[in-house]
């Protein structure tokens, strides 16, 4: 059952290694190679959002390439469109694995 209160965001929409063709949803420049669940769950909360461990699915596999196993996050709808939640993840994904570099 569909869960029409929430946005799903999939690992694949920021990784570098991907088209878009092939899932990729944001620029190069805003992509990372390899993302992991939990820097995607990183940056979703550093943006306000509050998750619980129900929400976060790492081993679901994206419907584009459903023989490798991906992970998604599932997001309570908060009046923004789902394009604009997944630029600004983006950049906060790319932020803080910048940060982490630089440590």
């Amino acid at each position: 059952m569909k869960d029409y209160d929430c946005v799903i965001i999939w690992l694949d929409y920021f990784n570098k290694n991907f088209s878009r063709e092939k899932g990729r949803k944001v620029p190069k420049s805003l992509a990372a190679y390899d993302p992991l669940a939990s820097e995607l769950v990183a940056a979703i909360e550093s943006l306000g959002y509050s998750l619980h461990k129900d929400q976060v699915n790492d081993g679901a596999r994206f419907p584009k390439r459903a023989h490798i196993k991906s992970g998604y996050v599932m997001i309570e709808k908060k009046g923004l469109k789902k394009n604009s939640l997944i630029k600004s993840i983006a950049e906060k994904l790319v932020l803080n694995r910048s940060r982490s570099r630089n440590k």
